[in-house]
């Protein structure tokens, strides 16, 4: 497999070459600082993009084009990556080798057209795949709030903290999205081009002069970028205090959520020591928080722990019978000392390396995945694979037990389920 990176001047051109798939995946990304405010107009956008193009003005013209090459896979999304917003495109799709000459170039011909030519009248979306965009996105985001994982995780985020970005939603709201017309979600896209970062990632058996020169024609962007900053979240304040937040709704199982703020971490601290320590707390069956807490003490029916690095926040989930609240929060407590105090075997850690090099091998064997590490290698300055397995050996205990005790617990949620609620709600109906 060969990288290159090609500084185009308004984008980058990441080229990864490779005869170990019979597709070529190509993914776009356009990133700029997160606001809360634009969250709903960038998630509205990555559907209404989909919909029609100038020269497929349906979805049935759309369907019939990617039959046409080969079943084409196109998708589009928008997320939250620390402190940056990422609108991203892909496509998947097979190579010349197994269908016919020129798939390539019709196929990259086709994602552009979708997203540099979109289905605009007197420069505003036209309004039958707006609307349509606007149902899928309504209906959404009201999936989300009936949905107890999803709803406990965004409030206990919000409680932990209301401004930082980890607690936005990054599928937007509800009450935005009335405010998004067809002329200024058009005026978002516009300025989405002129003014984000972005970086094109191609994988596959390609011809690295032929995609950049195809890019270099089609993909015409001329305005130059600033650098990008970091993406991880830092914090300089921690709770002297933790907060308990205690919300009721019509769910039938209670979710408890402890959210804690990270201390700054060296770049190894992040990518690898902290990985393993969530791992031993809560990684798995043979994890902590699951032998004690669940089998030990039968007081939940799931816990599991994970760190996100972008938002420097460490986070244990468990489903739990509301009765259990107590107990279960202060064996929490009592297993995040145990790791403080290094109470725990070197067969822990060889088993937490054992899993992560598992992945990070297996990540060999997905193109997506690939592009994901070299998106990982270029936003936040992530080691390749063949040095991530090489560095997660040199993780020993003493690092572990360092990065526990920058570890502050901030929040402890319970969305207590109340079936009772839910049932005399329909009574009154």
């Amino acid at each position: 497999m060969k990288y290159k990176k090609i500084d185009l001047g308004p984008y980058n051109l990441h080229l990864i070459n490779t005869d170990k798939f019979k597709t070529v995946t190509v993914k776009i990304n356009f990133k700029r600082k997160v606001k809360k405010s634009e969250l709903t107009i960038r998630s509205l956008l990555s559907k209404v993009i989909l919909e029609s193009s100038m020269e497929y003005k349906s979805s049935r013209l759309l369907e019939i084009k990617t039959e046409e090459l080969y079943g084409l896979g196109i998708n589009s999304n928008s997320y939250i990556s620390g402190n940056y917003c990422v609108f991203s495109i892909s496509s998947s799709f097979l190579n010349d080798k197994y269908t016919e000459e020129n798939q390539i170039k019709n196929s990259i011909d086709f994602i552009l057209e979708i997203l540099l030519n979109p289905d605009v009248e007197q420069k505003k979306f036209s309004k039958e795949p707006f609307n349509l965009a606007v149902s899928s996105l309504k209906e959404e985001l009201k999936m989300q709030k009936e949905n107890p994982s999803f709803y406990s995780a965004l409030r206990a985020d919000e409680e932990t903290d209301k401004k930082a970005s980890f607690s936005f939603n990054a599928s937007g709201y509800l009450e935005d999205i009335d405010k998004i017309d067809e002329k200024n979600l058009y005026e978002y896209y516009t300025s989405m081009l002129q003014s984000d970062l972005i970086d094109i990632f191609v994988i596959g058996e390609i011809n690295e002069e032929e995609i950049k020169q195809q890019f270099i024609k089609k993909f015409k962007i001329k305005t130059f970028k600033k650098p990008s900053e970091s993406h991880i979240l830092s914090y300089d304040k921690f709770r002297k205090r933790v907060k308990t937040v205690k919300e009721k709704q019509p769910f039938e199982q209670s979710k408890l959520i402890i959210t804690f703020k990270v201390e700054d971490l060296t770049k190894f601290e992040t990518e690898y020591v902290m990985r393993v320590y969530s791992f031993i707390l809560g990684g798995g069956p043979n994890s902590k928080l699951f032998k004690e807490v669940r089998e030990k003490n039968s007081l939940c029916y799931s816990i599991h722990s994970s760190y996100i690095p972008t938002f420097n926040l460490l986070k244990i989930k468990a489903g739990i019978n509301k009765e259990a609240f107590k107990k279960c929060v202060s064996l929490i407590k009592k297993e995040l000392k145990y790791m403080e105090k290094g109470l725990f075997d070197e067969d822990d850690i060889t088993a937490a390396k054992a899993t992560f090099i598992s992945s990070f091998e297996s990540i060999m064997d997905n193109p997506n995945s690939i592009i994901s590490t070299y998106v990982s290698h270029e936003y936040l300055d992530y080691d390749l694979t063949e040095d991530r397995i090489k560095n997660i050996n040199k993780v020993d205990k003493d690092m572990v037990v360092s990065v526990s005790k920058k570890i502050h617990m901030d929040t402890i949620y319970l969305l207590e389920g109340d079936i009772q609620k839910e049932q005399e709600g329909d009574d009154n109906e």
